[in-house]
């Protein structure tokens, strides 16, 4: 009698795998309906660790459900159809073929622990791509109220992403991620910047006794090069002591080869009108400068873990050099603002760690070894 499928069940045997996972799940998922005892072998991943919906139902309904006897197991699908039924709780489109499906494409059982190894990897990858995206929505929120408090708990958490990733795929010494790195983007702001940027230059130039007291601040912290390079004039004529206004820092900005494309009456005209405090104007460039630091890091990382060359190890590497960053303006950051930093929790790792624990299922294993 031919097999009338059932709902939905064509959907899930047409869908296009979009990475090579899927068929590494499918190798794990049937390796583990073949052998449920093989279920000891895998630790590192949960449900979640899968890729469909489909596949998570099911690796939760052969966790959770006493394992059979394996005589019983190779003579009826009772197990099977147990776990068929409690799959389908969560993904209502599995069916017994596709069950029968994920059998037949298993090339060796006993590989089941490497399958969860590859697993676990993608689903790193998943988890660190995932919180750079946080970190970059996060930057762009122009509706916080504390936009660089936000942004620098939500690089906290990425951190710990990375750190989790590392506990598991430790990295290695020089292995760097393939992928190039995005180019900055202009900040949405850029006019705003640039306007605050020349009243920080203009009151520098005007009180140059202020800038000792904003030594956090630096050239790289400025929108535009001429800007940077008109603040380096400025912190190396009050390290040598020499006197400050606008005529002399065009002097030394010519000397320093700054004014190309640059017309000296412009110049001159940008650090003739101060206003407000050296302080209040450097805080506002370093604040922008925090913000796109980590605008740039989330979205490094981001094209990192949304290459699948990159092995978790190139992940880990990659992304702790993209977070150095960071750390080094957050730094800053606390020296101009006064604040201490909170040392950052490093959550427990939240993936399957061994067997299921459950009253039910250690009841089964005692059963399978009579």
């Amino acid at each position: 009698m031919p097999h009338t499928p059932e709902p939905d069940e064509q959907d899930l045997d047409a869908i296009a795998p979009p990475q090579p996972v899927f068929h590494v799940e499918q190798a794990l998922l049937g390796a583990l309906l073949l052998d449920p005892h093989r279920l000891d072998d895998v630790t590192g991943i949960a449900a979640d660790s899968f890729s469909t919906a489909a596949h998570a139902a099911l690796f939760a309904a052969i966790s959770t459900l006493p394992p059979p006897d394996p005589a019983e197991h190779a003579k009826n699908t009772n197990w099977l159809d147990r776990v068929l039924a409690t799959g389908r709780g969560q993904a209502r489109g599995l069916t017994a073929s596709y069950l029968h499906t994920l059998v037949q494409v298993c090339p060796w059982p006993r590989h089941a622990s490497a399958y969860a190894r590859m697993v676990e990897a993608e689903h790193a990858r998943r988890r660190l791509g995932a919180a750079a995206e946080r970190l970059v929505q996060t930057v762009r929120d122009v509706s916080l109220p504390h936009p660089v408090q936000a942004v620098l708990a939500e690089a906290d958490a990425l951190a710990a992403v990375v750190d989790d990733i590392a506990a598991r795929f430790p990295p290695r010494a020089g292995v760097l991620p393939r992928t190039a790195a995005p180019s900055p983007t202009a900040a949405p702001d850029y006019a705003e910047a640039v306007e605050e940027e020349q009243m920080l230059l203009a009151t520098a130039t005007a009180n140059p006794a202020d800038i000792e007291s904003v030594r956090w601040l630096l050239p790289e912290d400025l929108t535009l090069p001429l800007h940077a390079g008109l603040w380096q004039c400025l912190t190396a004529l009050t390290r040598r002591r020499e006197p400050v206004d606008p005529v002399t820092v065009l002097w030394e900005a010519q000397q320093r080869g700054l004014l190309d494309g640059s017309e000296p009456d412009d110049v001159l005209q940008l650090l003739a009108e101060p206003a407000g405090s050296v302080e209040h104007w450097g805080e506002l460039a370093l604040q922008r400068s925090v913000l796109a630091t980590a605008d740039h890091t989330g979205r490094r990382i981001e094209a990192y873990a949304g290459d699948p060359a990159n092995t978790p190890f190139q992940l880990v590497v990659g992304a702790r050099r993209s977070l150095a960053d960071i750390g080094a303006v957050r730094t800053r950051w606390h020296h101009a603002t006064g604040t201490v930093p909170t040392p950052r929790a490093r959550p427990a790792p939240t993936t399957r760690a061994g067997p299921p624990a459950t009253t039910a299922a250690n009841t089964g294993r005692a059963r399978a070894t009579r």
